[in-house]
């Protein structure tokens, strides 16, 4: 474990490297504690650098075992090998040459689970960011791109598998009891994205015919028994491919596309070219086991990593300062998979729910930083929702901005110019300027500026001219190291609407571009005045949310009412009843903290139980209507002083009111509700289940009784239906005989499923109150918690720390002590998992005065720690900085 403060990395120092790699061969030899590898590169030195510059190359933990210059053994003195680095001089000034680099690693002591690392009997890779220098000395960045062949020597009864990026060459036996096989990526590519996997496994296989004719073998790796499980994800990937070629037009480009499910892993799934490793809970799939989100996040994490395959492996990142290029790229592209998988408007409801309960806060905390940070310690601590989801806003807005026939040809031009290259924002950005001839300078501020604008809103109608004027102004706050801002380009979406609901259409427009509905803010302040306005319309402001900004516009209850009603972008309709519902669930919270009588607006109420009772909308979107905003996003909305307790106590109020007004409307939504048949996991049967389910949530509420979820859980039979109605019993009534039978069944039912284990831990974990924290404690101490695996740390510790506000933030600090104890017993084992955890103290400073003490003081603890690495230094310093 790297346990320096590490070295400060600017993108201003960027520069390429001394010597070009020209192919890479490798050889493994694989044993569980002594793997061999046997790297042979092939350099030239690059014209126009220093003739005695020497050849460095990254290491970490490494320890050298063989050096060999064009086959000759490299005397001592012409090289340094320390365990992060290997440095070789007098190389030829003009002529390539081969370096031969032998190094002995232990993947079975590999915990990090970065590098070439065993579990569970299988050997695999995770090299992203870099990961590579931990199998071998290497230069490991993304812009050293070059063709690989690879040969593995294994045991062949233990490891009848062995498989790497590529086309597969041959293999045979190797001597007594061992086999090898041999691959070869054609493609250039970086080292993180090679991989290596080998085992005992079981295999789902099918073809794929591409537009152009070629037939491509496609196989899924599982466990054996658990074959059945991959079909949905084999039609995911099946389905991707196709979407890729109509939309984008783009091809995949090997024989072969494989996948490998795997149960330790830190990410969620790694587009390594051609041989994509996946958390194995987004790939195993059936009614029994998996929930209709848990199907969900296959088909669009299947289709995330499969879209890589243009849009971050053909075409890479010059340096990691650009992994938005390819991140919040490819993020934007599954979420458009999605939309026309399923439906649109409930997708992009669910995408900004996302984006406010995680990126929002981290653009206003501590952590952070622009789309493209222009400095880091720890690379692995900015793979971000800012990079991630925020970087996929980016693209979206320029689609906004150009319209979708101009976006299309600007990704064209990106693929044409730039297939197989290392490449930057600016190359990005370039060709969209140059297929609309539009100057992006400003709106590229959003690539560089942190910190989520806010937009001030107010109209004013005058009736005598038949005008509707819109005043705008935007601020950027400051974040960490940027105090000042410039303004951004700022495209609304905004439609005026009559008080029939009917849109009006203006007949010009000064003060302000408007193409089409899209609305242009550039300015710090901006009036756009709209002529030929009949009557006062209503404003619907940031449709679709458009752009990803805080919006403090105030407008009256009937208005938003009016909107939530007519408007025919249906994800304004939402917006208008959480509009409706935030100022209710605010109040409650202060009026909680104050020990008042809590009241609820009847107009919000009216409105969110008539979205809910329209059979003309569809039942995912009224599901979504009824879910409140969460108590994290009420913190948010306060903006300080939070006391979780307070908060918590608000929400429930005001769900008890809906539940109490609307009591008939959910039973009878739950009774209509049902789907009939066998299950099916399309979008229109997981909207069903998902509108009746929350019709149980009320009702349940409205019983204050846990008889009616206990039917629910006995009579379900599927797991989308049985832990919405655990979820139920557990946190609503966890003392209860019917939550404990029902908690102690779950189990046992599914004792043998790790997957499922994991959602019994989660529910738990998230039970409202300061018990659970005791409960949480018991489980750890239970056989089946298993700390070394990263899915089972996450289900109990990383839903308690981000998922229950009352439990992690009880009063006396006790979350957060064990919070920091958590932390300093992962962290040597697995910093990645110990960094991420850790930032779900990024708003510690929002918090009452009493919490904010006990929580800095945790943070203390673990910053006065004698021995944190770097990843979980670099957050808790940034963190703790003022």
């Amino acid at each position: 474990m790297r346990t320096d403060t590490g070295q400060i990395v600017l993108l201003a120092d960027y520069r390429p490297t001394d010597f070009v790699l020209e192919r890479v061969d490798l050889t493994f030899e694989l044993h569980p504690t002594e793997t061999k590898v046997e790297a042979r590169l092939i350099f030239h030195r690059r014209e126009d650098t220093d003739p005695t510059a020497p050849l460095v190359l990254d290491g970490d933990e490494l320890s050298l075992s063989g050096l060999l210059l064009d086959q000759m053994e490299v005397p001592a003195e012409q090289y340094t090998a320390t365990p992060e680095s290997l440095t070789v001089r007098d190389l030829p000034e003009s002529t390539p040459f081969e370096l031969t680099i032998t190094t002995i690693i232990n993947p079975e002591a590999n915990t990090q689970l970065m590098g070439l690392y065993r579990t569970g009997g299988i050997y695999c890779t995770q090299c992203e960011a870099e990961g590579f220098r931990r199998i071998t000395y290497f230069p490991d960045r993304p812009d050293v791109l070059a063709p690989y062949t690879v040969n593995i020597i294994a045991d062949k009864e233990a490891n009848p598998l062995l498989l790497s990026n590529g086309n597969f060459l041959g293999g045979a036996g190797y001597g007594e009891g061992k086999h090898f096989a041999a691959w070869f990526d054609p493609h250039p590519k970086p080292s993180y994205l090679f991989a290596l996997v080998a085992g005992d496994l079981g295999v789902v296989e099918d073809t794929f015919t591409t537009m152009s004719g070629r037939d491509v073998a496609l196989k899924i790796y599982v466990e054996h028994g658990k074959e059945p499980r991959a079909a949905y994800a084999m039609d995911a990937l099946k389905r991707s491919m196709k979407w890729d070629e109509e939309r984008f037009g783009r091809e995949y480009d090997l024989e072969i596309f494989m996948i490998v499910a795997v149960s330790d892993f830190n990410m969620g799934a790694m587009e390594n070219k051609g041989l994509n490793v996946f958390n194995d809970k987004y790939v195993l799939a059936d009614p029994e086991i998996a929930t209709d989100a848990d199907y969900a996040n296959i088909e669009a994490i299947i289709a995330h990593e499969y879209f890589h395959n243009w849009t971050g492996n053909r075409i890479t990142c010059r340096d990691w300062f650009q992994l938005c290029l390819k991140e919040g790229l490819t993020v934007y592209r599954d979420h458009e998979f999605s939309a026309d998988q399923r439906s649109r408007p409930v997708k992009r409801i669910a995408e900004v729910r996302h984006l406010k309960s995680e990126q929002f806060p981290e653009d206003s905390g501590p952590l952070a930083h622009p789309v493209r940070p222009t400095k880091y310690r720890e690379i692995n601590n900015f793979y971000t929702t800012t990079v991630y989801e925020k970087g996929s806003e980016v693209t979206r807005m320029i689609a906004t901005l150009l319209g979708r026939d101009l976006f299309k040809q600007g990704m064209d031009l990106y693929f044409e110019r730039h297939d197989g290259q290392a490449v930057t924002i600016e190359d990005f950005v370039k060709c969209f300027e140059d297929v609309s001839g539009r100057d992006l300078t400003q709106f590229s501020l959003w690539y560089h500026q942190a910190g989520t604008p806010l937009v001030t809103a107010s109209g004013s109608y005058d009736a005598a001219a038949k005008t509707f004027s819109l005043s705008l102004e935007q601020m950027v706050p400051a974040t960490p190291g940027q105090s000042e801002k410039l303004p951004m380009h700022i495209p609304l979406r905004m439609a005026l609407i009559a008080e029939d609901g009917t849109e009006i259409v203006p007949a010009s427009v000064t003060g302000a571009e408007l193409t089409e509905d899209v609305l242009h803010l550039t300015a710090k302040s901006q009036t756009a005045v709209f002529q030929g306005i009949p009557s006062r319309p209503v404003l619907s402001l940031n449709r679709s949310f458009s752009t990803p900004i805080n919006l403090q516009f105030s407008q009256s209850a009937k208005d938003l009412a009016l909107i939530a009603r007519h408007e025919s972008d249906h994800f304004a309709r939402w917006q208008a009843l959480i509009d409706l519902g935030l100022p209710n669930l605010l109040q409650a919270a202060r009026d909680a903290r104050q020990g008042v009588e809590i009241t609820c607006d009847e107009t919000f109420i009216g409105g969110l139980l008539a979205a809910a009772s329209d059979d003309s909308l569809e039942p995912a979107f009224r599901a979504q209507a009824l879910a409140l905003p969460s108590e994290a996003d009420i913190a948010r909305e306060l903006g300080g002083n939070n006391d979780p307790d307070a908060i918590h106590a608000g929400r429930e109020a005001i769900l008890a009111k809906v539940a109490e007004a609307g009591k008939d409307i959910f039973a009878a939504l739950y009774d209509s509700m049902q789907t009939p048949g066998p299950f099916s996991p399309d979008a229109a049967s997981a909207g069903r289940r998902a509108l009746r389910n929350a019709a149980l949530g009320y009702l349940s509420q409205s019983d204050n009784a846990p008889a009616r979820a206990k039917a629910a859980y006995d009579a379900a039979n599927n797991m989308t239906d049985l832990s919405a109605a655990l979820t139920i019993l557990a946190h609503r009534f966890p003392d209860t005989a019917e939550a404990k039978a029902a908690l102690d069944h779950f189990r046992s039912r599914f004792a043998d499923n790790a997957l499922v284990t994991d959602k019994w831990l989660a529910i738990q974990a998230a039970i409202p109150g300061a018990a659970t924290l005791e409960r949480i404690q018991a489980l750890m101490a239970l056989p089946l918690f298993k700390r070394t695996n990263p899915n089972r740390v996450r289900a109990l510790v990383g839903t308690f720390v981000f998922a229950n506000p009352t439990g992690f933030g009880r009063a006396d600090g006790a979350g957060y002590r064990f919070l920091a104890q958590e932390i300093l017993d992962i962290d040597p084992r697995n910093p990645q998992l110990a960094a991420r955890i850790l930032t779900s103290m990024r708003s510690w400073r929002s918090l009452e005065p009493n919490r904010a003490d006990q929580a800095h003081s945790a943070l203390m603890t673990i910053e006065r720690a004698g021995s944190l690495s770097t990843d979980v230094r670099d957050i808790v310093d940034r963190i703790l900085k003022e």
